[in-house]
């Protein structure tokens, strides 16, 4: 396949400079994720990778008890899961996907090949690792001292910053999973936001009114996600050209 005829949504693929892109694309395979795909169950091999084209997938961390919280979103600026290019070689947390979309995936196997070969791939990718890691850093402390409603808020900024639509196809039931919350205390803070007019609730469907309204709602960890996930949207300022 011509490389002039590819073109990929993905940040970090679109970011490779063609001879990088050339140790990875006979590889790649675009397959198509519905809502609620489980890319990997906990203890699952991790064979292949995601690069993110379309959609949202979570990271959930899940207890013995069954309940799960969101410690991770991953949309086109990245790939799931980053732990594959660390060495890990069994998923130790649940990987889904929140929003459907597609997705070009590859062996693990012939991901580390290009990682270990290539300088460019392995800066692009680790540069996503370390973004990924931080804002599990910033959903924990989010998760521990910020009310429902501010997170609840910042929650359906990233998903409609990732997803790129203000319409998003959600439960009430989903997002408290997500959330690790209890059902109806999500039904009242996005009845709160609906009666401010800041967001409209339809069966399985929420839509964003009012984004400038719904930011100030949002608490500040929502301003440290937004300015990270425009930085991954801009890997070529990485210079990856430039890399030996």
């Amino acid at each position: 396949m011509s490389l002039s005829k590819i073109h990929f949504t993905n940040r970090i693929l679109a970011a490779l400079p063609p001879d990088d892109l050339r140790l990875l694309l006979p590889y790649l395979k675009l397959v198509d994720l519905k809502q609620k795909h489980v890319l990997y169950d906990i203890g699952q091999p991790i064979d292949a990778l995601y690069f993110i084209e379309q959609g949202v997938a979570s990271v959930l961390t899940t207890m013995e008890g069954g309940a799960s919280i969101e410690v991770g979103m991953i949309g086109f600026e990245g790939m799931v899961p980053v732990s594959a290019m660390l060495g890990e070689k069994r998923a130790e947390q649940n990987m889904v996907m929140q929003l459907p979309g597609r997705a070009a995936k590859i062996s693990t196997e012939h991901c580390k090949a290009g990682f270990e070969q290539s300088p460019r791939i392995r800066k692009a990718i680790l540069y996503y690792t370390n973004s990924f890691l931080n804002l599990g850093a910033q959903t924990a402390a989010c998760n521990r001292l910020h009310s429902i409603e501010q997170r609840l808020a910042r929650w359906l900024l990233m998903s409609s910053d990732r997803f790129q639509s203000t319409t998003l196809p959600l439960t009430q039931e989903y997002i408290s999973n997500m959330l690790g919350v209890r059902r109806v205390g999500v039904t009242e803070t996005a009845g709160e936001l609906q009666r401010s007019a800041l967001i409209r609730y339809n069966p399985g469907q929420i839509t964003i009114i009012d984004r400038e309204g719904l930011e100030k709602i949002a608490c500040e960890c929502y301003v440290n996600d937004y300015e990270r996930f425009q930085r991954n949207l801009n890997f070529n300022n990485l210079n990856l050209s430039g890399v030996r």
